[in-house]
């Protein structure tokens, strides 16, 4: 299985790439992970016959090739344009049709984690794929990442993992724990 990263952000050291970028280090073993830098490269959609531009086909061919996508959102209730861009890419080439979709906001106030992904979720349906995610209303001042980049913060690190598991089949996920027998 591989799943392709998206951040959707134009900041290489923001919260949400550090974010994605640490979502990666939590999969399950045999799972691969790449992640897209390109958005801030990105040109607006023009549909009809014609050439492609390089960055939309490295995308569209990256997500035609991965099995599902991790989208990190905004940290704030605006999409970037260029994020939009992106989406149409994609849905016009077909690639989000019953792709499977997680997304992940991160916000330091609820209504700006809730609205960026109602967005999301609006766009990537009516393009197709099949959404999941979660809400992580967490202060992107915490210092939730150890000196590596990996997180370090308990809660958050099992809400990353519970995104993760709703793109990984069951057989790649870890067993689960086998029951205490009562005596």
């Amino acid at each position: 299985m591989k799943i392709i990263g998206i951040a959707a952000s134009l900041h290489a050291g923001s919260f949400i790439t550090r974010l994605l970028d640490a979502a990666g280090g939590e999969l399950p073993p045999g799972v691969g992970f790449e992640v897209w830098r390109g958005l801030g490269e990105i040109p607006a959609y023009r549909p009809g016959p014609g050439a492609v531009p390089a960055p939309a086909r490295e995308l569209v061919t990256l997500v035609a090739g991965g099995d599902a996508i991790l989208l990190t959102a905004p940290e704030h209730s605006l999409l970037p344009v260029e994020l939009t861009y992106a989406l149409d890419w994609m849905s016009a080439r077909e690639g989000l049709s019953g792709k499977h979709v997680a997304v992940m906001s991160a916000s330091a106030r609820a209504c700006g984690a809730m609205w960026a992904q109602a967005e999301l979720y609006k766009q990537l349906l009516g393009a197709g794929a099949v959404v999941m995610g979660a809400e992580l209303v967490i202060s992107p001042t915490w210092p939730h990442f150890d000196e590596d980049g990996r997180l370090a913060a308990p809660g958050l690190r099992t809400q990353v993992r519970n995104v993760i598991r709703q793109l990984c089949p069951a057989e790649v996920m870890e067993p689960a724990m086998e029951p205490a027998l009562s005596l």
